[in-house]
């Protein structure tokens, strides 16, 4: 089985520390491969960002799809692009925070999301409402650490999290707390011992959930809105856009 794992942001070292995270846990016979957009931003911290990113998402997905994908998962906690990532492929596309709320019902009946930044929060919070997991979260909370500080200064980083989710043990009345970033993938252990609590982490609860996916052979479903984009020109920079699979 072939995983690809789309880091949505060129941040490459961030790429491979979400690789070494997935192949952790990736079962016998499967294989990662983690990538990331060659153009976009270096971090994902704004709805701008995850509009410019979805792009580089969409493109990987062509990618994997020539190269014979099983599955894809989309390593960044807002999801960017899922829904046209799901459009371009009959396999099934997994985003990181859509798996990581969908597991931490299946062990506790209340939990935090722990995150990076204030801002990144509210669109978690967004998240929640749309994928109907909003009365099982107590709280949204941030570290108020920008995302590219886990890759510079990652043993502080570190100290903030833990700090943040002891609050949230402490005050919040849950049973599990679920990683708000992606680049927070080698981090869960660590806090796990830290807090006490189960810690739930995106990029290794998506890679679990495609594997069972795949080998169920369930995937996206092309009859009705995840249909294959219908076929039409496109202009400009997103020319080479217009042929589209299923076309």
């Amino acid at each position: 089985m072939l995983i690809r794992v789309i880091n949505p942001n060129t941040t490459r070292s961030m790429t491979e520390k979400i690789g070494v995270s997935a192949r952790r846990v990736a079962a016998p016979g499967t294989r990662i491969v983690a990538v990331n957009p060659d153009s976009g931003p270096v971090s994902i911290e704004s709805h701008f960002d995850e509009a410019i990113s979805a792009v580089g998402v969409a493109e990987e997905v062509r990618k994997g799809e020539r190269e014979g994908a099983d599955a894809y998962v989309i390593a960044c906690f807002g999801d960017p692009g899922l829904l046209a990532a799901r459009e371009l492929t009959r396999a099934p596309v997994i985003g990181i925070a859509e798996a990581a709320f969908h597991l931490a019902t299946m062990i506790a009946t209340r939990f935090s999301v722990v995150t990076t930044l204030g801002r990144t929060g509210i669109i978690a919070e967004h998240l929640l409402q749309s994928y109907g997991f909003a009365h099982h979260c107590r709280r949204v909370r941030a570290a108020e650490i920008p995302v590219l500080d886990l890759e510079d200064d990652g043993a502080c980083a570190l100290d903030r999290i833990v700090a943040e989710c002891r609050r949230a043990k402490a005050e919040d009345g849950i049973g599990a707390i679920v990683l708000g970033c992606g680049g927070m993938a080698d981090l869960a252990d660590e806090i796990r011992e830290a807090v006490g609590l189960p810690i739930v982490e995106g990029v290794t609860a998506a890679v679990k959930l495609a594997e069972t996916l795949a080998s169920l052979r369930l995937g996206t479903s092309k009859h009705g809105d995840l249909a294959f984009p219908p076929a039409k020109r496109f202009t400009g920079q997103f020319e080479h856009l217009s042929a589209q699979p299923g076309s």
